[in-house]
């Protein structure tokens, strides 16, 4: 069973132009913490991805893929 992307972190550091480090260091956490949140080996509490909502000015919504399927 692949393991599913359940946040979008890693696209909306792209599309900011951001890196692991500057978001890092904006939430004072490890740049690791970081990573794994990127590659979802693990997930962000709900307090830290509002905080990365209102660091990158989108709605929380946006940083979740939804788990919908569509037909």
């Amino acid at each position: 069973m692949s393991k599913k992307a359940i946040n979008r972190l890693k696209a909306v550091l792209a599309e900011q132009g951001k890196t692991n480090k500057w978001l890092a260091e904006k939430l004072d956490k490890n740049e690791t913490t970081i990573s794994r949140w990127c590659t979802n080996e693990v997930q962000p509490s709900m307090e830290n991805l509002v905080a990365v909502a209102t660091l990158f000015k989108i709605d929380v919504k946006d940083l979740i893929n939804s788990t919908k399927t569509s037909k």
